[in-house]
């Protein structure tokens, strides 16, 4: 009788780690898609800023086409991507890259440089950026966690049985645009 009991004290355990351990995947799984939907917010925020931002600086650089182009360009593949993957990663590094041209290219225009409705449309692009920053860092810190509760004994074994898969991070790895500066050249 006395083995029953520990058998049944062993099991019950067992049945409460799993519960926890089932709870606490749901849990990270959960946050990352919050993290998620508060970059996709940010990035929604920037999509609705760059026509703004364009329609100012193309009433001040008339002979600077490709650099509207490259922007709207790389606006429409980011916009088009979709979920925490590397070629969403990828399309939003290339917008950043042709946001900084638009940037470097005001440079060369006083007169832009000065303008009230550019400066402002520049402080809420850069207001936007850090805040995409943050919630990449926020996301990539619920993946981490997430991951290696996948990755751990004994947690993987929950992970493998209730389908629980590890997240990719949403971050620059090897883009050049991101990490390089912007070379600005004039006609």
């Amino acid at each position: 009788m006395k083995y029953y009991w520990i058998i049944l004290i062993v099991v019950v355990v067992m049945v409460l780690w799993i519960i926890s351990a089932f709870n606490h995947f749901v849990s990270l799984m959960n946050r990352a898609k919050e993290a998620w939907a508060d970059i996709e917010v940010q990035l929604k925020r920037r999509y609705d800023l760059i026509p703004n931002l364009v329609n100012t600086v193309k009433g001040y650089v008339t002979h600077e086409s490709s650099a509207f182009e490259n922007v709207t360009k790389a606006r429409t593949m980011a916009m088009g991507a979709q979920g925490p993957t590397e070629d969403h990663a990828k399309a939003e590094n290339m917008l950043t890259g042709a946001l900084k041209s638009i940037f470097a290219l005001a440079e060369a225009y006083p007169d832009l440089k000065a303008n009230q409705n550019f400066l402002a449309l520049q402080n809420e692009l850069s207001d936007t950026e850090n805040k995409i920053q943050a919630a990449r860092r926020f996301y990539n810190g619920n993946v981490r966690d997430l991951n290696i509760m996948t990755d751990s004994f004994p947690s993987n074994i929950i992970a493998t049985v209730f389908r629980f898969s590890k997240m990719e991070f949403f971050d620059l790895a090897d883009n050049d645009v991101a990490q390089n500066p912007v070379e600005v050249k004039f006609k």
